[in-house]
């Protein structure tokens, strides 16, 4: 699953990982996020997070996740232009890996492989 608030930054995301054999949801936003896993049966394998997000960001998608019993123990990659010590120093946050903007393809098919394998 992809969830960006820039249709663009979703579409290249999502160009990138075609060349892997995965299905691909995407959303525009944190809340969209949480509705989506509150309705389907058919968990993702993995989150692929924007952080700068309006109303819900993706540290509070973060967050809300983590609390979940249900969505705890989803991977989550955040994708975000900070730095990887601001995202650290944000409270409770516990994902499995970060994508620096601008996304570089090898990058991102690397982590997601190191996740998914």
């Amino acid at each position: 699953m992809i969830c960006d608030d820039v249709a663009d930054d979703s579409f290249l995301l999502q160009t990138i990982l075609q060349a892997e054999p995965c299905q691909i949801e995407i959303v525009d936003s944190g809340a969209a996020v949480l509705a989506f896993l509150e309705t389907t049966s058919n968990l993702p394998d993995l989150l692929i997070l924007d952080v700068m997000m309006p109303k819900i960001d993706g540290f509070e998608v973060v967050r809300r996740l983590r609390e979940s019993v249900k969505f705890q123990f989803i991977p989550i990659l955040l994708v975000t232009g900070l730095n990887e010590e601001d995202v650290m120093n944000e409270d409770n946050i516990k994902i499995d890996g970060i994508i620096h903007k601008p996304c570089d393809p090898d990058t991102v098919i690397a982590k997601v492989r190191v996740i998914l394998d």
